[in-house]
């Protein structure tokens, strides 16, 4: 699987952004997807999951209730919507593909087997 992340911009506080992952292969909607970020000086922090299905989704705290994942198997993509934006979600932001299912499994990154190129978010204050 390749996967292609897009979307990333400079968006003003409170701000709006759409982040897009295409994969290709025909095997998309077996993987569970997940976007990670990765800031200057820190590990590569787990934002979002979704399920092959798109049944279950997880978030980490710090973006529940203003990110949502979302993921269309019929296009290959998966999407990160992000309303609310603040000055600390600023990073590069990686999608992923794991075969795994559970939400312990999906929040590692160590977990997942494919990986994007990564885009930048900033959002300035």
């Amino acid at each position: 699987v390749q996967l292609q992340a897009s979307g990333g911009g400079l968006v003003q506080a409170g701000g709006s952004l759409r982040l897009s992952c295409a994969a290709s292969g025909r095997s998309f909607s077996s993987y569970a997807m997940g976007w990670f970020r990765l800031t200057p000086g820190k590990e590569r922090d787990f934002v979002s999951a979704i399920t092959s299905s798109g049944v279950s989704t997880f978030y980490a705290d710090s973006v529940k209730g203003r990110f949502t994942i979302s993921r269309d198997n019929a296009k290959n993509t998966v999407y990160l919507q992000m309303n609310s934006l603040k000055p600390e979600d600023t990073a590069v932001y990686y999608c992923a593909a794991s075969g795994g299912l559970y939400e312990r499994t999906l929040k590692t990154q160590y977990n997942y087997k494919y990986w994007g190129q990564g885009t930048l978010v900033t959002v300035s204050s």
